[in-house]
This record gives C-alpha cells, sequence and structure tokens, in this order.
C-alpha cells in the first residue's frame, strides 16, 4: 500500500515495501528515441508513476512496472532502484557484468549507460534518478 499521497508529499515519508501495493499505474511505452530501445524477446510492457519531480526538474522518485521480456536501452539519468516484487538482471553493455536482482535487492546505474533488461518475472521497482540538465 502507498503509505502518502503524492499531494502529501512535501510533509510527508513514502515508504514502499517488498509486495506492498504501489497504486495505480498508468502505460509507458517504449519509445523515448534517448533510451534507444530495442525489444529481444516476448513482449514487455513497461508502465509507472513519478511520485516527485519528473520533466523539467534534475531529480525524480517513483515506481515503475515491467511484465516479463527482454529488452535493451539507454539508461536516462544516474539511478538508484530497489526491487519490489519479482526477477529480472540487468547486463551492463560495457563491462558485461551481470547483476541479479530480487525483492529487496537495490543497484545504482549510471546516466547513459547501456543495458540490457532481462525480465524473468514481472518487476516492480522503486526508483530515484538524478540527472543535472533535468530529465
Amino acid at each position: 500500500m502507498v503509505r502518502a499521497k503524492i499531494a502529501e508529499w512535501s510533509n510527508a515519508m513514502i515508504n514502499y515495501k517488498p509486495g506492498d501495493d504501489v497504486g495505480p499505474l498508468e502505460d509507458w511505452p517504449f519509445d523515448n528515441p534517448a533510451s534507444g530501445y530495442r525489444i529481444k524477446e516476448g513482449r514487455p510492457r513497461a508502465s509507472g508513476r513519478i511520485d516527485a519531480g519528473g520533466p523539467g526538474y534534475p531529480t525524480r522518485f517513483g515506481i515503475w512496472r515491467c511484465t516479463k521480456g527482454v529488452f535493451d536501452c539507454t539508461e536516462q539519468g544516474d539511478e538508484l532502484m530497489a526491487i519490489l516484487s519479482g526477477r529480472c538482471r540487468l547486463i551492463d553493455h560495457v563491462s558485461g557484468k551481470t547483476s541479479s536482482l530480487g525483492p529487496g535487492d537495490s543497484l545504482f546505474v549510471r546516466d547513459g549507460t547501456r543495458v540490457t533488461w532481462e525480465i524473468i518475472e514481472d518487476v516492480v521497482k522503486v526508483f530515484f534518478g538524478q540527472k543535472p540538465d533535468g530529465f
């Protein structure tokens, strides 16, 4: 369950725990040209919500959900993520490093990193992103 409403953001803490209901999300199609999405396997569908910040701001915080599948993308902004449910692997195209993630795991990814997302079980993550010039 979401522990605070967006309207209460300035005076409240938001606390997400693995398995919590994160509330309603909207479709986030894989269509951002800067991310260079390439679907490699399956039919993954993403959805999400920005709880604070966003377009024009240097930071953003929110929830992202994605169904099973495999895709490549270039991450937009430095991002710290924590997995609330599901399982996935992220593969860094430059280093070749693979990070396997499940509920309670976190990962930091740098702006501009090209990665492969392997969504093994539908994933829900909470994220905090930073991009000095704004998103």
